[in-house]
């Protein structure tokens, strides 16, 4: 399964405002290996990018929705993860802290991540810049506290899952273009697809999805 984590050893931009905010999981996306570099040089890496929608207003009390096709929108947010559950990862460390709770050793042999696909939690939003460009970053995520769960808002965005190892062409064929590049230059696009990767890996890195 591709979205199972273990412990093995364009147009106008409207940006998502720092605070805390309902979110709804609505998308899991399989990138494939990737190469990807940090302090301690490059490395190949299986990552998977999770998407939410979010609920609520911003500072000036306005609804977090963007106009899409004549129809109101939640705002999205999304974060990619090295799909791993080691001590250090990440991921790891965003699930326990979404659930509340830590990883049994039974639980970290294999999660399955599709499991996140519709639920809730509570998105911790923070900006930061790089290059003059403002970005919003998910900080954290959280529980839904008690008094939401009995109210929790609708989902509105099509829940979304793609996976390399049984993949769906046609949700392929929605993905932006550079989303759809990442993909494309994995080794596991190009055994599922039949054919070689577009290139290499070149530089990519986690600003890419």
């Amino acid at each position: 399964m591709g979205f199972v984590a273990s412990d093995s050893g364009g147009g106008n931009f409207k940006r998502v405002p720092s605070g805390v905010h309902v979110g709804r999981c609505y998308s899991l996306i399989d990138l494939g290996t990737q190469l990807s570099s940090g302090q301690y040089g490059e490395k190949l890496q299986h990552k998977i990018r999770v998407a939410w929608e979010l609920f609520g207003e911003d500072e000036e009390g306005k609804p977090l929705t963007v106009e899409f096709d004549g129809q109101e929108m939640p705002m999205t947010i999304s974060k990619s993860y090295t799909l791993s559950l080691s001590e250090k990862a990440s991921l790891r460390k965003d699930l326990q802290s979404w659930r509340g709770r830590e990883f049994t050793e039974e639980e970290a042999k294999g999660f399955d991540i599709s499991k996140l696909l519709g639920a809730y939690c509570m998105v911790n939003v923070t900006t930061s810049e790089t290059n003059g460009k403002t970005y919003a970053n998910v900080a954290n995520l959280t529980p839904l506290p008690t008094a939401l769960k009995n109210s929790k808002p609708a989902g509105v965005h099509q829940n979304v899952m793609f996976d390399l190892d049984t993949p769906d062409w046609g949700i392929f064929d929605t993905f932006h273009d550079k989303l759809k590049d990442a993909i494309k230059r994995s080794p596991e696009f190009a055994k599922a697809a039949g054919h070689t990767p577009d290139g290499g890996f070149g530089d990519m890195d986690d600003s890419a999805f």
